[in-house]
């Protein structure tokens, strides 16, 4: 309901106010640094509250998903202006300050992901 404020977002589907929208979650593609350097930084300065990286192959770089590489579901939630990082693998239930009812693990995001 708040996209209405957005003037870019009829012409380019582009956010301008990290007030439009509470959560951005992307699927990691072969372009796995977009999601994890440029768009997280994006997101930050936006405002966005959270962010959500699945990656449900393991493709990110270790420093992100650790090594070994599994799928990871990661989760940044803003803080004071700067994401905090929580990541998610196998059959972590997973925890989310906008879904605070969310009954998933990592793996069944990544389940839904292979179908």
């Amino acid at each position: 309901d708040r996209l209405h404020h957005e003037p870019l977002w009829k012409l380019r589907s582009t956010l301008t106010q990290g007030a439009s929208i509470p959560l951005a979650i992307e699927v990691v593609s072969q372009h796995w640094q977009d999601d994890y350097l440029l768009k997280l930084g994006q997101y930050e300065r936006l405002g966005i509250p959270e962010y959500w990286i699945v990656d449900y192959l393991g493709l990110g770089g270790r420093r992100y998903i650790g090594n070994p590489k599994q799928p990871t579901l990661s989760i940044y939630e803003l803080s004071a202006g700067e994401y905090g990082l929580r990541t998610f693998t196998g059959d972590s239930p997973i925890e989310s300050r906008l879904f605070p009812e969310l009954k998933l693990t990592a793996q069944d995001i990544s389940m839904q992901e292979n179908r």
